[in-house]
């Protein structure tokens, strides 16, 4: 490995995402709407993502190749590695996303609390509860994932946080913890076909 370009002092921002469904969108496997079993969660890790605008005033401004890109932060006079990513081939002056791995003092919990079917056949109900954990000395905001997959025509019908809309299968929702605060999200979804 040769290493291609260094940058020091890039201004970038941390933030945190649980997806706790585990769905993967590259099985090729959709739930269909009947089915109850869907969604039922398991995944606790909290993914950590880095970003940064690829900018001369970012100290970087040149066409990145595609390949591996490191992080590293000052931990006294030496330097900590603190995770890896591959990136895309990038222009100078985008924004680049990156995972860098798991937070291990962030902690998600997802279980489904109701899934009802109408015997109309029309419409279903499901509940979502979300907890979550911040065991770090400092406070964070978890950007919460849900994918809305049974159909195409949903409606939020009570949720304890405003979600923001991605796209028009997912939202998230922005759940700011204090350090060492636990919180509880829910929210339920009307599926109709």
């Amino acid at each position: 490995q040769v290493e291609f370009t260094r940058a020091e002092q890039v201004e970038a921002n941390r933030f945190y995402v649980y997806d706790g469904s585990g769905f993967d969108p590259f099985s090729g496997v959709l739930p269909m709407f009947g089915e109850g079993e869907y969604g039922g969660g398991g995944n606790k890790k909290v993914a950590s993502y880095v970003e940064f605008k690829n900018s001369e005033e970012n100290h970087l401004g040149i066409p990145l190749p595609k390949g591996r890109v490191r992080f590293y932060r000052e931990d006294g006079d030496q330097l900590q590695f603190v995770g890896e990513a591959q990136i895309d081939h990038t222009a100078k002056d985008e924004t680049l996303r990156l995972k860098t791995g798991h937070a291990f003092d962030l902690v998600g919990e997802r279980r489904r609390m109701n899934f009802t079917k109408s015997p109309r056949r029309d419409e279903a109900t499901e509940t979502f509860e979300i907890k979550l954990r911040n065991r770090k000395e400092t406070a964070v905001e978890i950007r919460v994932v849900e994918h809305l997959l049974r159909w195409a025509n949903w409606e939020i019908t009570e949720a304890t946080l405003e979600p923001n809309k991605l796209n028009a299968q997912t939202l998230e929702f922005r759940v700011p913890l204090a350090a060492g605060e636990e919180k509880t999200l829910t929210y339920t979804v009307q599926y109709t076909w």
